[in-house]
């Protein structure tokens, strides 16, 4: 039985909020999934762009999918980094995307912005990421693992 742990973080600006996503790409494993959670302009891509350093990509190559849908990334592991935002939540949409070819790479990190678009599509083992605006540039970043 696997056990669940939640960490918060409390971030004074986006510097940290990408500290805190290179940090844990570091020592992170191929095939791990992200799920972002957050509002518009939280600071989901500015996460994405740290996991991205982590993984030896450069940072500044990293933007947000939102009208290509997903983005890819070689380093040290894959990234795909998807964008659901614009997507209805339909299984036919997920599999012209290729997701199943993206969990299934042995070599690769997946990273979903607006994870609730993946509907009733579970993903085992993915860590759930919420990064919450609590003004300014402060967040709150709270990761399920």
């Amino acid at each position: 039985m696997s056990s669940n742990s939640t960490t918060e973080i409390i971030t004074n600006s986006a510097e940290e909020t990408f500290e805190i996503a290179y940090t844990l790409a570091e020592s992170v494993a191929a095939s791990t999934v992200f799920l972002l959670e957050g509002d518009l302009g939280a600071g989901k891509t500015v996460f994405a762009k740290g996991l991205a350093a982590g993984l030896d990509i450069d940072p500044a190559e990293v933007s947000s999918p939102t009208f290509t849908l997903v983005n890819q990334y070689d380093g040290r592991l894959r990234l795909y980094h998807l964008d659901l935002y614009r997507l209805s939540g339909g299984v036919e949409e997920l599999q012209a995307l290729g997701l199943d070819e993206m969990l299934d790479d042995p070599k690769g990190v997946v990273v979903i912005e607006w994870p609730d678009r993946l509907g009733n599509l579970s993903i085992p083992n993915a860590r759930r990421i919420a990064i919450s605006d609590l003004g300014g540039d402060r967040r709150k970043v709270k990761i399920q693992s």
